[in-house]
């Protein structure tokens, strides 16, 4: 009895961990808000982000940008990159508690939280290559760590794509 009441509570988390359409926080006439409601006030247009973030190991800060990509799976991770398209900001949620759509990409926005540096290990460089749909051979070829900038937002607004194209 108890096995049978454990193997439906499994399905019902695991059926609600893998809901594909995340929900927005809020929804306005120029975009969505995912996590936390957040202000645009003070928000750093990537590249400038960039130059202030050199020297530093982490900081709070709101950084603009464009979601290059996002993993096809959930929407449980972004990358923002810069205009020139040579660095890329890779963005987690705070408590895995939002995700983005996964058509988001191409799509301006604003992330809230903390930046930091750090060294993402092989296995892990993997799962995301195999999140993103890499090919087997392409995530074969990942086998050194790689220091990366990263991000963990504890809010997102994401502009409508109707928006950009006014702008």
């Amino acid at each position: 009895m108890l096995k049978n009441i454990f193997f439906a509570l499994a399905a019902i988390i695991a059926f609600g961990a893998c809901n594909n359409t995340p929900e927005p926080t809020a929804v306005t006439e120029n975009g969505q808000y995912f996590g936390e409601k957040i202000s645009m006030d003070n928000a750093l247009a990537f590249d400038e982000f960039l130059t202030k973030m050199e020297g530093q190991d982490s900081m709070q800060v709101k950084v603009e940008g464009i979601v290059e990509s996002v993993c096809k799976k959930k929407g449980c991770w972004a990358n923002i990159q810069s205009a020139d398209g040579e660095k890329e900001l890779f963005v987690k949620f705070k408590d895995y508690a939002f995700f983005l759509p996964l058509d988001c990409e191409g799509q301006k926005v604003v992330l809230d939280g903390v930046a930091f540096r750090e060294v993402t290990p092989v296995d892990e460089l993997r799962h995301y290559a195999e999140d993103e749909g890499a090919s087997a051979e392409e995530i074969a070829a990942i086998t050194e760590p790689k220091e990366e900038l990263k991000f963990m937002a504890s809010g997102v607004f994401l502009q409508d794509k109707m928006q950009e194209s006014k702008q």
